[in-house]
């Protein structure tokens, strides 16, 4: 285009783009910022209540750290192949097409992200913050949705102030885990015996499979976050080398940490009194070293669910900003904020989205919809990696997934018993997300039509 203004710079007229500014030591402190949420400090109690005996309690976290690690080998050799921005969106569209990748962003928008978002808010206000201040419901979503409001003006004014506030938070909270593992060994009056004891473990209703799957996704629940990073992609520096690296690192840590910390509450709790406990982080650590212990592990995880929401609002936009800018999302949503270089229309769409859903039901309901549409996505999207090898062999592969085929099938096999079970398990909710992915074909389909005729009028 002629520049007919030669006050204005031509530079100036160029459309902004995304800017590559985040290094290794970023995205490990995205993918451990994601993946360390609330649920290592809430979880470890529903699944020993779920599976009952600490032996399927231990193996429910270390069956989903492999499968966690498992998924995220495939994520990494596509990370590499793929560094544009949008992630697992970019890497359905390639493997199955637009439709496919549409209802993945339309799932990730309804559900998934900001429904992790609205998750994590509405634990934060309704679940922890009370601890300090008593507060009545109506308070607890005003706080909700002005933590949402507060970190989506952050990662608006750019990604390097997102990226920074996920990596201090995430540094703080990976450092408290630690800590709260060796206070719990050092000072609790517990027993090793607990690992191992069933004398008073919790009982096990229903079928010991089906009961183990429930476990299972409550694991994953926690372990959910490695993906994310992948999102943000066309602002990573290096992104072949640094982005497989980044998740690799981020997953490894964060699966010897839960484990770690998982035998520090069975260390100081036998499985059934784990089973009663609402909060057993701070249970745990009140029994250690007393109140004191209760209130800085509360102020940790209100800390830790900050990083949380943080880190998805830092990445999740991107998503939404590669379907606009493939014409199949709202046009404002690819728009590059000119100064601060962030899809600043994304991020507020996707806030005001997650307020909305903290508005709506309850923290379980929000949580038993996102875990089910994620993993039929995640399924798919490891799967991809297969279908991409016979799609395109002589593509360059800077990583290549350690022990393919067999590590991706058993990801795949394990998402397909996870979405039965679900089916099985909580079938109105299962069904209440298909329903809502289902709605994204005649969306798709009336975004791909204005895009098409935007196109031929052009």
């Amino acid at each position: 285009m002629q520049n007919n203004n030669p006050s204005v710079p031509a530079a100036a007229l160029k459309t902004p783009e995304l800017q590559r500014a985040l290094g290794l030591f970023s995205i490990v402190g995205i993918v451990i910022g994601a993946m360390i949420g609330s649920g290592i400090f809430i979880n470890p109690a529903n699944i020993a209540a779920t599976v009952g005996t600490p032996k399927l309690m231990l193996a429910v976290w270390i069956i989903g750290g492999i499968l966690s690690f498992f998924g995220a080998l495939a994520i990494a050799e596509l990370s590499a192949m793929y560094s544009q921005a949008g992630g697992i969106y970019i890497y359905l569209r390639e493997a199955y097409g637009a439709l496919i990748a549409f209802l993945f962003g339309w799932t990730l928008f309804l559900i998934v992200e900001a429904g992790t978002i609205a998750t994590l808010a509405v634990g934060f206000s309704s679940k922890y913050l009370p601890y300090f201040v008593k507060i009545n419901g109506l308070q607890t979503k005003v706080v909700a949705i002005s933590l949402i409001t507060i970190l989506a003006a952050v990662n608006y004014l750019g990604v390097k102030k997102g990226a920074l506030v996920t990596n201090f938070l995430t540094s703080i909270k990976f450092v408290a885990l630690i800590g709260m593992c060796v206070v719990v060994f050092l000072f609790a009056k517990g027993s090793t015996s607990n690992f191992f004891s069933t004398e008073n473990a919790a009982p096990v209703s229903g079928g010991l499979l089906g009961a183990f799957g429930v476990a299972l996704v409550s694991a994953l629940w926690a372990y959910k976050g490695w993906e994310t990073s992948t999102y943000c992609a066309g602002e990573i520096k290096n992104p072949q080398k640094n982005l497989p690296l980044g998740i690799f690192i981020g997953t490894i840590s964060v699966i010897f940490l839960y484990l770690v910390a998982n035998l520090a509450y069975l260390y100081a709790f036998p499985a059934a009194r784990m089973a009663k406990s609402t909060r057993i982080a701070a249970d745990v650590m009140e029994a250690a070293v007393g109140p004191i212990g209760a209130s800085v592990i509360t102020l940790i995880i209100l800390l830790s669910m900050t990083g949380t929401i943080n880190g998805h609002l830092l990445t999740a936009p991107r998503v939404f900003y590669a379907m606009a800018k493939d014409g199949i999302f709202f046009k404002a949503v690819a728009r590059v904020h000119p100064k601060y270089r962030t899809p600043h229309v994304s991020i507020i769409v996707l806030a005001i989205w997650a307020s909305l859903l903290s508005l709506s039901g309850t923290f379980e309901q929000l949580y038993s919809y996102v875990i089910f549409g994620f993993w039929i996505f995640m399924g798919l999207t490891v799967l991809g990696v297969m279908i991409l090898r016979r799609k395109f062999p002589d593509r360059p592969r800077p990583y290549k997934t350690w022990g393919y085929p067999v590590t991706p099938i058993l990801f795949i096999l394990s998402s397909v018993f996870l979405t039965i079970n679900s089916l099985l398990r909580a079938f109105w909710n299962s069904f209440a997300g298909l329903a809502l992915i289902a709605l994204g074909i005649p969306a798709y389909l009336i975004w791909k039509h204005r895009s098409q005729t935007r196109t031929d009028s052009v």
